[in-house]
Order: C-alpha cells, then structure tokens, then sequence
C-alpha cells in the first residue's frame, strides 16, 4: 500500500455507534479502508458488467437473425 492521507466524511450515528462497538479502536481505520475497497471492487465490477452487457443486446437484428445469416453464409463457401 503507498502513502497514507487523512479524509474526512460523515458517517449516519447508527453506523459509528457499530464500527465502536465492533472493532478495536486502533483497527478501525483499517477496517473500514478493507469495506471501501471491497465495495469499490463491487462497483467497478458491477459497471464493467453493465458497459459489457451491452454489447450482447439484441439491437438492429436479433442474435438468431446473426447466427442464420452466418451459417447461410458459411454453407454458401462450402458449396462453391
């Protein structure tokens, strides 16, 4: 891990209040720098999913459509 710096945010009552009870006072930087990177790791992943699925919508012609039209063309070479 490189450097460290200090960031300031607010966090709900309820929230502080569990990370005290749950966690020993000197892990609790730790402890929540490891729930910001899991989740972090879950959104990235969440938006590559969504930016790749994309790409396998069915848009101008369905995915049936494509995959006839190939293997017409496909059967065509062979023939000739």
């Amino acid at each position: 891990m490189s450097g460290r710096k200090q960031a300031n945010f607010l966090l709900s009552v309820a929230i502080v209040e569990e990370l005290k009870r749950s966690v020993e006072k000197r892990e609790q930087s730790r402890f929540v720098e490891t729930a910001l990177k899991k989740e972090l790791k879950r959104l990235k992943l969440e938006k590559t999913l969504q930016l790749s699925l994309g790409a396998w919508q069915d848009k101008d012609q369905g995915a049936g459509k494509l995959v006839r039209d190939l293997r017409k063309s496909a059967r065509g070479r062979r023939h000739s």
